[in-house]
């Protein structure tokens, strides 16, 4: 899509130019990079109920959000992290990426901190049933399990954290006003006030009953 935003020339087309824009890395942010699970990320990654998975493929890029009880990824050792594919909308646009191409990149979040764990590496999707056993949930397995191979891990800087007040409790207020599912169907639809309520009270109570 063209936009009047882009191919200008001040645009930025350089690795030389970014660095003369931003200067080097302090000398702590590249050492804290290590190229396997640390402790302290063990710890946070077992502390962790979400992340966000990013991939690219032949079909474009995509993040997809992944959660569970805290503890849903799995460690089995320093360099191999397990995560369980729960049921989604069947889109799977991260899994197709995976097939074409295994990089991957994660960011584990805690509610309440402000850091976060970023891991990159490769992924492979298994349905091997001991790895599929390992994550039962009311007797239910996930469909696949994504086995990343770890290359780099380091704990991220905190200040988006700290200027968005990401985790400061909003006005309940301004959460009504911020459209939901329903609202993007509707829109999509044409439908009302009325269809918009109906549609995100059936997906609400679609969830309930298909979260495993």
């Amino acid at each position: 899509m063209d936009s009047e935003f882009c191919g200008n020339r001040f645009e930025i087309n350089s690795e030389e130019e970014l660095e003369e824009l931003y200067g080097r890395p302090h000398e702590t942010a590249i050492k804290k990079q290590t190229d396997h699970i640390v402790a302290p990320g063990r710890a946070f990654i077992e502390a962790s109920p979400f992340l966000i998975l990013a991939t690219a493929g032949v079909n474009g890029v995509d993040c997809s959000p992944k959660g569970d009880a805290p503890g849903f990824v799995q460690i089995p050792d320093p360099k191999t992290l397990l995560i369980p594919d729960r049921p989604g909308n069947n889109r799977i646009d991260g899994m197709k990426n995976i097939v074409h191409n295994s990089k991957v990149g994660l960011i584990f979040m805690v509610p309440g901190s402000s850091t976060t764990y970023r891991v990159n590496g490769r992924a492979v999707i298994s349905i091997d049933p001991n790895f599929l056993d390992r994550f039962l949930v009311r007797n239910k397995r996930p469909r696949a399990v994504i086995v990343v191979t770890v290359e780099e891990a380091f704990h991220h800087c905190p200040k988006a954290f700290v200027r968005s007040k990401f985790w400061t409790r909003p006005n309940d207020d301004n959460i009504q006003s911020v459209p939901n599912t329903g609202t993007f169907v509707a829109y999509r639809d044409g439908g009302d006030e009325e269809y918009e309520q109906n549609y995100e009270r059936d997906c609400q109570n679609r969830l309930k009953e298909s979260l495993y």
